[in-house]
């Protein structure tokens, strides 16, 4: 079974690699700037947002040249209903933020709907800002009777808003095919059990419910006789004598009586219905059981709004089975992916940013040891790394390309946040291309290099950037092996010691591409564990692995 990850805009990488009908759940979380926060990867310490990752959106949020083309998609799309809800949408909102993104999710929203099977099911994750306008997109491209449920899932317990009654819920819009019922139960309300299951015979099986034991609709010959002395009800009862005898022999039928303990003829015989053999309930369409991720659960990888496991979970049992194929184009942390690999689906991620691929990289593989999957649209090798690194210095565009994937790859936060958490500019004197945060507020600086050229005064810049920005570590990440000169000038910076620590680390650390590419975060020698930046996924139970050894 062979997975797959993609790096890119999740528009062409749907119209060129997936195929048509092919795909039997879409779940979708999409970026929206309703507070300039929605969906962003990741915050410094002071709780800034990163400008690097803001700008892989910028298009998505300001009604633009591309905004403008991307609705002129919509119009000459061929469904009819898209086109004409998108035109009058444009009349009532004008040109601005709210309509740039309606139209990127329109021309996006089409692709799913080709790729999604007939059988299949999507699940749209939205808050209340857009969730009315994305509603009748949906009901445009897949069709009103497609629609399902506006799940409501209560994502915190407390927010308080001015102005306005408090936000603590997103929205799931749910269209497709119906639900497996019997994959996704929850426990009962115990104000339900308490008020219903209020029996209980002593005899060590619990508390029961009585249930009607006589037939609901018309006469039916096997259900008119006698039973123990009990008449049988006027349309006779539910069960032929022989299934009557095998539940009195299992004492599942309460027999009524009079107050001296004789029988009561008057009254019917009821079913118990145990509360133990209860499989618990359907879930309803407002989800209170599936708590938000809390600052010190083992889950959390520092991802600001990291959806649980558990949310996806549910929607992945209900929705699909084993072996099915679930797709995420909007992967942020990788929840989705992760959710789907542990219960035995096929998927298909994709995101735009290196960060958030790096990530689910580095997460997968810690949670599922023997996990396979192939990344399409970043380097795997040094050979690809100089390719992608050439290619970003000819075309004079995207030529940051190869920082963040080279950050990405040692788990550090591209651009540059000064301790006063001002943005600071690049250039050779002044710029530093990464941070990695430790024990919450030290900081380790990392400047990227991808050309053939390198030399020791680049390590000296190096130190003096991190002396002049107070920070404790600097990381020369370099495409180019480095020179002698280079490695005895980062040696001369000494080591860095934190109290309570036996061991130092190096204070100026040259850390290769081709070591990053086979270490990832290991080639980066840090004293404690990182505090800011994303923590280690926990090791998950490999099913496919099992599999295996089952056969």
């Amino acid at each position: 079974m062979v997975n797959h990850l993609y790096y890119g805009d999740n528009l062409p990488v749907l119209r060129e690699s997936i195929a048509d009908a092919s795909v039997d759940l879409i779940y979708l979380d999409p970026p929206f700037n309703s507070n300039a926060s929605y969906n962003v990867l990741f915050k410094g310490p002071g709780g800034t947002d990163s400008p690097a990752q803001i700008e892989a959106f910028d298009d998505t949020w300001h009604w633009t040249d591309a905004a403008e083309a991307t609705y002129g998609e919509v119009l000459q799309s061929g469904n009819r209903d898209a086109a004409e809800l998108l035109r009058a949408m444009r009349v009532f909102l004008g040109e601005n933020d709210m309509m740039a993104y309606l139209a990127m999710m329109a021309i996006r929203l089409l692709e799913l709907r080709r790729v999604l099977k007939d059988t299949g099911s999507l699940y749209l994750h939205c808050d209340d800002t857009a969730s009315h306008y994305l509603k009748l997109l949906m009901d445009s491209i897949f069709g009103p009777v497609a629609y399902r449920n506006e799940v409501i899932w209560k994502r915190t317990s407390n927010h308080n808003d001015a102005g306005r009654f408090g936000r603590v819920a997103d929205r799931l819009l749910f269209y497709g095919a119906g639900i497996n019922r019997d994959a996704v139960r929850v426990p009962l309300d115990p104000d339900y059990v308490r008020q219903f299951y209020r029996y209980d015979d002593d005899d060590g099986r619990g508390p029961y419910q009585r249930g009607d034991m006589a037939n609901p609709s018309r006469i039916w010959p096997g259900g008119v006789y006698e039973w123990k002395g009990y008449p049988p009800p006027p349309k006779g009862w539910r069960y032929k004598q022989a299934h009557m005898a095998e539940l009195d022999e299992q004492g599942r039928i309460h027999y009524p009586t009079k107050a001296d303990g004789t029988p009561d003829y008057s009254k019917r015989p009821r079913l118990k219905r145990y509360l133990d053999a209860n499989p618990g309930q359907v879930p309803l369409d407002v989800w209170t059981d599936i708590k938000p991720i809390g600052a010190h659960a083992a889950e959390r990888l520092g991802y600001p709004t990291q959806k649980p496991v558990a949310l996806l979970e549910r929607i992945i049992r209900a929705s699909s089975n084993e072996g099915d194929l679930v797709l995420d184009p909007f992967c942020g942390c990788g929840t989705t992916v992760h959710a789907a690999e542990k219960l035995g689906r096929k998927w298909c991620g994709i995101d735009i940013t290196h960060l958030a691929i790096g990530l689910i990289e580095k997460r997968l593989r810690d949670a599922f040891p023997r996990v396979a999957f192939t990344t399409h649209g970043v380097p795997r090798d040094i050979a690809g790394a100089r390719d992608l690194a050439r290619r970003g210095r000819r075309e004079g565009r995207h030529y940051f390309e190869f920082e963040k994937w080279a950050l990405s790859l040692i788990n550090a936060q591209p651009g540059t946040l000064s301790r006063r958490g001002a943005d600071k500019g690049r250039g050779a004197d002044k710029g530093i291309d990464g941070t990695i945060y430790f024990d919450r507020t030290r900081r380790a600086l990392v400047s990227v290099k991808s050309g053939e050229n390198v030399s020791v005064a680049m390590i000296r810049d190096l130190r003096g950037v991190i002396e002049r920005e107070g920070a404790e570590i600097g990381i020369f990440l370099t495409l180019t092996s480095p020179t002698k000169p280079m490695t005895a000038e980062a040696a001369a910076a000494g080591q860095f010691r934190m109290e309570g620590f036996d061991s130092a680390v190096p204070r100026i650390q040259i850390v290769t591409i081709e070591d990053a590419l086979a270490l990832r975060d290991r080639a980066v020698r840090l004293p404690l564990r990182r505090g800011d930046t994303f923590k280690r996924a926990t090791r998950e139970h490999d099913k496919t692995a099992q599999n295996k050894m089952d056969l």
